[in-house]
């Protein structure tokens, strides 16, 4: 599991006073920087070598989350395939579930046009943040 927090920016809202919707992939993508680490660890902005692509996201808004209070992110692994991942991530504030979410992620070479099987050093990497999927969704439900 990874933590990030998130500081709502003025900016970030919108005309109903609460966090734009639009907002909260923005977050989860920005607090899955610790698994692009494990893919590259140097995050050498170097497409040449990138090695992941995104396939899929979703998002369910379970309740309004408001400026001047942080905001947490947990990130974890919810399904480790050959090729790809999904990640799963919920937003919290003040303890309560405000967002959760996935994204499907594949290692993939630029090069070759194809998925490529992750590495066994970066799948046990990712085992070790790995949770049951059954028993995370159950978080959608509030």
């Amino acid at each position: 599991m990874f933590e990030t927090t998130i500081s709502p920016r003025f900016g970030d809202m919108d005309g109903l006073r609460h966090v734009n919707n639009c907002m909260v992939p923005v977050w989860f993508e920005n607090a899955r920087t610790p698994i692009f680490r494990i893919f590259n660890p140097s995050m050498k902005v170097d497409f040449d070598h990138w090695n992941l692509i995104m396939a899929r996201i979703e998002a369910d808004f379970l309740r309004e989350m408001y400026w001047g209070k942080d905001v947490k992110i947990v990130t974890h692994i919810v399904k480790l395939g050959n090729s790809s991942f999904t990640v799963g991530q919920e937003a919290w504030q003040e303890g309560n579930i405000c967002a959760i979410g996935t994204a499907v992620h594949v290692h993939y070479s630029f090069q070759d046009k194809s998925a490529v099987r992750i590495p066994n050093e970066i799948r046990d990497k990712l085992n070790a943040h790995l949770v049951d999927f059954g028993e995370w969704s159950k978080l959608r439900s509030g």
